[in-house]
């Protein structure tokens, strides 16, 4: 949408420019491309100062313009650079340079940083849901989901909170991301009311032709004064041969363009994104449960009669809070608290980095965008139902258990789809496959 604005904006200059101004835009059109392309490049993350490329922008137009205008004269690249620094005391565009770089910086800052947010968001839970699982974990999914059937009970649905357990315990690192993806969403809720309100992305990025042409007709209607006073402090340029442009004369006056509002579609969209990040805020923290009831089939938490591990019956242990810290006493899944997984703990940096961006854009400051993406990722692999799973409860006394430590996966060739059938129980595939949809909500 912000893109699609911008392309209006320059087709709209494009199209009036040359009927309005003739000489005047046709000699200077590269001007005119030049700042749509850095404009575009600074909305797609480029390490661009938008400030300096706007005061480019108008210092360009500015001495073309003045010798187009003023074709009688000779007038040297050191006279133009007299005249350049004149120009703030002379506003030859009267106050539209300076309107505009105020909005249009903290509308093109807030619009990319809105944008990138999505971007970080959407890459974190692709990132996330790359990361391999543990032996122990894929030994408790292969117990929750394979043993009953094997005991000749396949009708019988685990039990909720023995799924909780396992499940809470295999993502307890995923968990951990809770506190900063909150906060992004927050973040992102907060950029997208700027956006719809004091920010005025709408007007100021769709209307940039109009302000241009603006600037234009002012410099035009104060010629004579503006060339006096330059004339007064640079000094009078020497008399050329060429006559003065009667293009330029023929198309002098004051020229307005319409603006067509889109102001309704936009509210709708920040509307619509600001209710999916409403409903994603909690999402890790929610996902056990999510993939209980929908995935593994669990039953309710009141049930008596469902499958607790080792039978048919009610499943007794507390279920664990969330997080890596909260499963050291886990009865399910052996988790060592004291080994993070690092490329979630990655992720949770890049979370709390894009957080503060958002924070910095809410309030008009600029951010520099640099990639510190982490391309670690891995597939999973386990072990078949021993004995020792499917026929007994592990003690997991914590007195007397040592902790299982979990190294940082590799990368493979294949990720997690081309896991072995045997070695992955099939239908975690379907528990890491839901990650996606945080990812797809991110992008509707």
């Amino acid at each position: 949408y912000f893109q699609d604005l911008l392309n209006k904006s320059e087709k709209a200059l494009y199209d009036a420019f040359p009927s309005m101004y003739g000489e005047l835009y046709t000699q200077n059109m590269k001007v005119f491309k030049d700042l749509y392309s850095e404009l575009r490049r600074y909305y797609r993350g480029s390490n661009i100062n938008l400030e300096e490329a706007l005061n480019e922008f108008w210092t360009r137009l500015l001495e073309r313009l003045f010798k187009l205008m003023n074709p009688q004269y000779h007038i040297t690249d050191e006279y133009l650079d007299c005249m350049v620094k004149h120009a703030e005391q002379h506003k030859p565009f009267g106050e539209v340079p300076r309107d505009l770089k105020v909005k249009a910086t903290r509308a093109f800052i807030a619009a990319r940083s809105y944008a990138q947010g999505f971007l970080v968001g959407s890459d974190v839970v692709k990132k996330v849901s790359q990361v391999s699982l543990s032996h122990e974990c894929t030994r408790a999914i292969m117990k929750l989901m394979y043993c009953p059937h094997c005991r000749g009970m396949s009708s019988v649905k685990p039990c909720n909170n023995y799924c909780l357990n396992v499940v809470k315990g295999c993502l307890a690192n995923q968990a951990d991301l809770n506190t900063e993806w909150k906060y992004l969403m927050d973040s992102l809720v907060v950029v997208a009311d700027r956006i719809d309100g004091p920010y005025n992305v709408d007007t100021v990025i769709g209307t940039i032709h109009m302000r241009i042409a603006e600037a234009i007709s002012n410099l035009q209607e104060n010629k004579d004064s503006i060339t006096a006073k330059v004339f007064q402090g640079c000094g009078n340029p020497k008399i050329s041969t060429k006559g003065p442009s009667s293009e330029d004369k023929k198309r002098r006056g004051k020229v307005t363009l319409e603006a067509k509002s889109s102001a309704q579609a936009l509210e709708m969209l920040v509307l619509d994104a600001k209710g999916n990040l409403t409903a994603l805020k909690t999402y890790w923290v929610t996902l056990p449960s999510n993939l209980c009831s929908k995935k593994v089939m669990a039953s309710s938490a009141a049930d008596d009669r469902c499958w607790n591990g080792m039978t048919k019956g009610s499943y007794l242990p507390e279920v664990m809070g969330d997080g890596l810290a909260n499963q050291i006493n886990n009865p399910e899944v052996e988790v060592d608290i004291t080994k993070p997984d690092m490329t979630i703990r990655q992720q949770i940096m890049q979370l709390k980095i894009m957080t503060n961006r958002l924070g910095n854009a809410n309030i008009g400051n600029d951010v520099d965008f640099q990639d510190a993406s982490d391309d670690m990722s891995g597939s999973g692999s386990g072990d078949s139902c021993p004995d020792d799973v499917c026929g007994k409860r592990l003690s997991k006394s914590p007195s007397t258990r040592q902790p299982e430590t979990h190294a940082i996966p590799k990368q493979s060739g294949h990720g997690i789809s081309g896991a072995s059938s045997r070695s992955l129980p099939s239908a975690f595939l379907l528990l890491l496959s839901v990650a996606f949809i945080a990812a797809q909500h991110l992008w509707r």
